[in-house]
């Protein structure tokens, strides 16, 4: 299997190669040259498989010969060896065909953990096998960050640094990334929002100079591994509700449009999905572009669900490149007039495309709130706000009853308790095992949003 960019002037990778390297040098991002699929009697075959198992079958066409058969399976036993329950991303039934995927039981209580556990894996056995040393350098508006330093903490062949929004992460976010003593791990707390993070990282990778001298590698979802290991859950969970010999429909809360995007590959990859419904929270570029064609940015208003507050979806640019029949310098002059002038308009085949694989909505913060309390209230179940979000359009779209459809929870309560009590009047407790975690010294640098002033600090943090 080979990766080539989306723009399409670098050179195709191996998956090895694509994994450590992120961002493609023309400034794209990395994708399969073809999509592998597999037979209705392969998926049908996943049915009382553990998720292991099934990570393994789904991931392995994509992954080639960069590890052997054992030494893959042994990445992926060792990548949920530490979540906190024996399904790891189980389905909970909310209402008629209506069902919650958990995506929360790993260690840092949000869906990040089911890739970035993984990735920690697989950099260690190839950076060994390599003897190399790099510098991951991450943006986030708040779960990436803290899945990320969990994963690479300690760890001798690589150093961490992140990016998120000064005042805009919750507490709980905040101090899984700053309270960390490992001296391999720098947070960098940025004057701007996520935006501004995600750019400044994307300016660091085309900064050829740079990224060569402190090796810069790159784990946000702009690193294919990342939307790989979240197809599995697609698989598994429509499994458990009868595919492939039933369709199914999925709603994901969507910032970065990685997750959903994983939702894609493993339509394209043969599970039977219905509908793709994209969720958004005010800040609804996505939402927009599915309802006018026009993809206009707006600016970032801070809301209860922060890791959604985000109008440069950089995962969008994986669909573009379908949508445009893989046209990379289509791809390339969408992408530029986003940067240049802040929009871009769909071709009329793009968007019937578009529309043909995904419906959307958005929730305000006042139906993000109310959805909380409604399912407490009717269910017992605390959502998080960016689950809430999902659970709200999911209920308020017109879809086929008789299809099953599964919304994404994509964090823990406890990780947004304030907005979580004042919803529904409960505040969602920590697990045990993080239960000091506002009792830990905090360590972070704040940073104005200045690209040299950044890549001056991360050179004397990594001794380049």
């Amino acid at each position: 299997m080979k990766y080539i960019s989306t723009r399409g002037q670098a050179p195709s990778l191996t998956f090895e190669e694509a994994m450590l390297t992120g961002l493609a040098r023309d400034g794209g991002l990395y994708v399969p040259e073809t999509w592998p699929t597999l037979s209705m009697d392969q998926i049908a075959s996943f049915a009382g498989k553990t998720y292991e198992q099934v990570a393994y079958e789904v991931m392995k066409p994509f992954v080639g010969d960069t590890f052997s058969e054992l030494e893959f399976m042994e990445i992926i036993q060792r990548a949920y060896s530490g979540f906190g329950h024996v399904a790891r991303c189980p389905l909970v039934q909310l209402d008629q065909n209506h069902y919650l995927l958990e995506l929360f039981h790993g260690p840092t209580l949000a869906f990040k953990d089911v890739a970035m556990q993984l990735i920690g894996q697989m950099f260690q056995v190839a950076l060994k096998r390599r003897g190399e040393r790099v510098t991951i350098v991450g943006a986030t508006s708040g779960d990436t960050g803290s899945a990320a330093i969990e994963a690479f903490k300690g760890l001798d062949a690589v150093d961490v640094v992140i990016m998120f929004p000064d005042g805009r992460v919750s507490n709980v976010q905040r101090r899984q990334m700053t309270t960390p003593s490992e001296s391999n791990i720098h947070a960098l707390a940025v004057d701007g929002d996520f935006d501004d993070c995600q750019a400044l990282l994307k300016d660091m990778f085309n900064d050829f100079e740079f990224r060569d001298a402190v090796k810069l590698a790159g784990v946000n979802s702009i690193n294919w591994a990342r939307v790989l290991a979240q197809v599995v859950y697609f698989f598994t969970s429509a499994v458990s509700l009868g595919a492939p010999h039933r369709k199914v429909s999925f709603t994901v809360p969507t910032g970065n449009f990685g997750d959903i995007f994983a939702g894609y590959v493993a339509k394209r990859m043969g599970l039977p999905i219905d509908r793709l419904v994209i969720a958004t929270n005010q800040n609804d570029i996505l939402h927009r572009t599915l309802q006018t064609g026009n993809h206009t940015k707006t600016g970032v208003t801070p809301s209860i669900s922060p890791s959604m507050d985000i109008q440069v979806s950089s995962n969008f640019e994986r669909l573009l490149f379908d949508l445009y029949d893989r046209e990379g310098a289509a791809v390339d002059q969408l992408m530029t007039a986003l940067k240049d002038d802040g929009t871009f308009s769909l071709s009329q085949g793009a968007m019937a495309r578009l529309r043909e694989e995904f419906d959307s909505g958005h929730c305000s913060e006042a139906q993000t709130s109310a959805a909380i309390k409604r399912y407490h209230v009717d269910t017992g179940e605390v959502l998080c706000p960016h689950s809430a979000v999902a659970v709200q359009v999911a209920d308020s779209i017109v879809r086929d009853e008789s299809v099953p459809m599964i919304s994404l929870a994509t964090a823990h309560p406890a990780k947004f308790p304030t907005a979580v009590e004042a919803a529904c009047g409960v505040h969602p407790e920590l697990p045990p095992r993080m239960a000091d975690l506002f009792d830990r010294d905090e360590r972070m640098t704040k940073v104005p949003n200045d690209l040299g002033a950044i890549e001056k600090l991360i050179r004397e943090r990594v001794g380049s």
